[in-house]
């Protein structure tokens, strides 16, 4: 007969268990089903179906390294008066994993280059590995290719890691943001950055406005012009400063991407000129591989300076905060290991003072970290206003906004659904086809 004591004991016990998040419980009470949770799918998505376009519209060039050659540098942009939409088709690919048990996890649109180191390197190396096992299998990936520092190789491992966060979050019923400690905060705002819009004098601005009384209260410009333009292309760069913070005033914020197509005198010169505009941050003036430069900004400008989409884990941002060369780390997590990386990437930044705010070509793994950090921390999201309906184009209930603030649903994993109105061929890819 059980005691009166150790009666209270297990009841207490059983309480407490109770008081535990469903999804811990069911964890607790799926520790014997090992088996169900290994990995024995690993495939690549091909979707394809139509698409609507507008060539010439929304086309504007960035600054970029090789502008310094003249037959590589574009002439100054204009959108076309009357441009014709049209229909064509596009592919995209997913990466779906599944196990024994019949989970899956489904993680895309991933970049095209991704698929052969996909296919070649990592499928055979996953299957057979427990799907619960995220650090393990991260730190067992990046250990097993000597390339593994970045590349092709560090963006393919970004995409089983993704797809691994929503396996899981799937098998505990919870969205990743919640997985990973949040929500911080409902709805996730964003800034609207404005790739494509022209940056033609007198038509940036009334754009602007525009997206600000949508709601898109902060906005990222990118700058066409470098040293190869000469001063009169500097001198353009700084006049779209001056005519975007007339037109959406002072309580906007307004950042500027270079796309590291600067050098340290050109960079040095444009910031002092726009100071008094108050730029939120001047965005890779320079390659990552000229941290120097990017040291040498910093104390020469009291704008905030930024970089790092093309940091491929949490070392090098350390090396960069560590002399105090950025202020605002954008690891982007499709490229720098996934949402596992960009998680320590955000421990690494916080104990400098330093903010992470994810570069978003893709969304869904970005937004769910930023959903899961402190304010502090993550303040908010990038949202490529042009570009973001196009990445997510075959999925159900995309994560789209006119407004500058996004929901992130609260359906188990990260919530992608391809809507099969949309894809008019599926292929699965298992291997390379040479």
């Amino acid at each position: 007969m059980i005691s009166r004591r150790n009666f209270l004991s297990k009841t207490a016990e059983y309480s407490s268990y109770l008081l535990l998040p469903p999804a811990i419980q069911h964890l607790i009470n799926s520790t014997s089903e090992t088996d169900d949770l290994i990995i024995d799918g690993f495939e690549v998505l091909k979707v394809t179906g139509p698409y609507q376009s507008t060539p010439g519209l929304h086309r504007q060039h960035q600054a970029q390294p090789i502008h310094i050659y003249s037959e590589y540098r574009p002439d100054p942009y204009s959108d076309l008066a009357n441009p014709e939409t049209r229909t064509g088709s596009i592919s995209h690919h997913y990466l779906r994993l599944r196990t024994k048990g019949g989970l899956t996890g489904l993680y895309g649109y991933i970049d095209p280059e991704t698929v052969a180191p996909l296919l070649s390197q990592l499928r055979d190396f996953v299957l057979g590995k427990n799907a619960m096992a995220i650090e393990t299998i991260w730190d067992q990936m990046y250990r097993r290719n000597r390339h593994s520092r970045g590349g092709h190789y560090m963006m393919a491992l970004s995409a089983v890691d993704n797809a691994l966060w929503d396996l899981r979050a799937k098998y505990l019923g919870v969205p990743v943001f919640e997985l990973l400690g949040g929500p911080t905060r409902e709805p996730v705002p964003v800034y609207g950055s404005c790739l494509g819009y022209t940056v033609e004098k007198g038509k940036a601005g009334p754009r602007a406005k525009e997206l600000y009384d949508q709601g898109f209260v902060r906005q990222k410009w990118f700058l066409a012009y470098g040293p190869g333009d000469g001063a009169e292309g500097l001198k353009k760069n700084i006049e779209l400063v001056g005519e975007l913070r007339e037109a959406v005033g002072d309580d906007a914020e307004l950042m500027f991407d270079a796309f590291m197509g600067w050098d340290l005198p050109y960079a040095t010169a444009w910031a002092k000129a726009v100071e008094k505009y108050r730029p939120y941050w001047i965005e890779e003036a320079f390659a990552p591989n000229r941290l120097d430069s990017f040291r040498q900004l910093s104390a020469a400008t009291t704008i905030p300076v930024a970089t790092g989409e093309h940091f491929y884990n949490r070392w090098e941002v350390q090396q960069f905060l560590d002399v105090g060369a950025i202020q605002i780390v954008q690891a982007d997590p499709e490229w720098c290991g996934g949402v596992s990386e960009l998680i320590k990437i955000c421990h690494v930044a916080s104990s400098f003072g330093a903010k992470v705010i994810p570069h978003g070509h893709n969304i869904h793994s970005a937004l769910h970290v930023v959903a899961s950090q402190s304010p502090e921390v993550c303040p908010f999201g990038e949202y490529l206003i042009r570009h973001v309906g196009y990445k997510l184009h075959f999925q159900k209930d995309p994560l789209v906004t006119d407004n500058g603030m996004i929901t992130l649903s609260k359906k188990p994993g990260f919530a992608i659904e391809l809507d099969a109105q949309k894809v008019e061929s599926e292929e699965v890819l298992t291997k390379l086809n040479f």
